[in-house]
């Protein structure tokens, strides 16, 4: 690693940032500033705070609203620094922030780049039901996530991963990835790889309305999104009768359906699906407001234990 002491400002949020900070800081590299986010209190903070790590560390955070106003461009370019690192920031920067830096600005991004640019990632890539994903380490450009690549760092994605356990993978992955790439990068020996922004895909973000389940899709499908928005994200649901039911957990095993179809059911103590497919998943963890429900609540609560979905003559993608 080069002999001199080099100087970065770093964007930084959740756990990632936190993560990624750490390496910064073990490798030696002089932090300067961080800016992050305030938390919004509608929001669930089930993540690691950065504002708390650099407190600890005795680093200055702050956590404007817009760093792309010129007062707060000012601050950033009055660090004088070599790099510009963005860490799970929810912000785009500026053209004029992103010159700044004299060796450049680099993001952490979690997908395996071009594929999944955008917002919710890891979320993106359980909903379609991807085998694996990963981190991407890449230049910052103005355009979102298409700046040339510098290192990658996979994982898998397994059958019935939540995207919360698939993000905890990411986070050990971000910094396995900064451990390989940021020695390069400090002594100038990295390689930066264009991106075939072709050959990918962007999507943007999700809001709780998106985790409405649809019954004419297949049971992995279905299996899918549960999985994508299972807490510590909003959650799934399905409205019956007027009543909102929220499924919060499911399991696939490829199993037949045992009936009509698509319907929910229970046998004995465990609720199933059965879908268009022919295929059925376990729904493992249902729902009412804060309440966790069993058959019997279940059954109190909706006046039956076994439900039919009427299916439509052309069912919406709600992708």
């Amino acid at each position: 690693m080069t002999g001199s002491t080099q100087r970065a400002v770093v964007f930084a949020y959740h756990s990632v940032g936190v993560r990624a900070l750490s390496v910064l800081l073990g490798m030696g590299v002089e932090v300067s500033l961080v800016l992050s986010h305030e938390d919004d209190p509608r929001e669930n903070q089930w993540f690691d705070s950065v504002t708390d790590l650099c407190d600890g560390a005795g680093i200055r955070c702050i956590t404007p609203k817009n760093p792309n106003e010129p007062d707060w461009i000012e601050v950033v370019r009055s660090c004088a620094p070599d790099w510009i690192f963005s860490f799970y920031y929810r912000r785009m920067l500026s053209a004029e922030l992103l010159g700044i830096p004299s060796r450049g600005a680099f993001n952490l991004h979690g997908s395996l780049l071009p594929r999944y640019r955008g917002r919710v990632p890891v979320n993106w890539a359980v909903l379609h039901g991807e085998r694996e994903t990963g981190m991407s380490l890449h230049r910052m450009v103005r355009k979102p996530d298409a700046g040339a690549l510098v290192a990658q760092e996979r994982v898998s994605i397994l059958p019935n991963d939540t995207a919360y356990a698939v993000f905890q993978k990411l986070v050990c992955a971000g910094e396995t990835l900064l451990l390989r790439a940021l020695p390069l990068m400090l002594d100038g020996k990295h390689t930066e790889t264009p991106l075939d922004l072709a050959a990918g895909s962007y999507f943007g973000g999700r809001c709780p309305e998106d985790g409405r389940i649809n019954w004419d899709q297949s049971a992995w499908d279905v299996h899918n999104l549960i999985r994508a928005v299972a807490p510590p994200y909003p959650g799934a649901f399905t409205d019956i009768n007027g009543k909102r039911l929220m499924v919060l957990g499911s399991w696939y095993g490829n199993e037949s359906a045992r009936g009509p179809f698509p319907r929910l059911y229970w046998e004995g103590d465990r609720c199933y699906a059965d879908l268009a497919d022919g295929r059925r998943t376990r729904l493992t963890r249902l729902a009412s407001g804060a309440r966790d429900l069993s058959r019997d609540s279940f059954a109190a609560l909706f006046g039956v234990e076994e439900i039919g979905f009427a299916r439509s003559a052309d069912p919406p993608d709600p992708w």
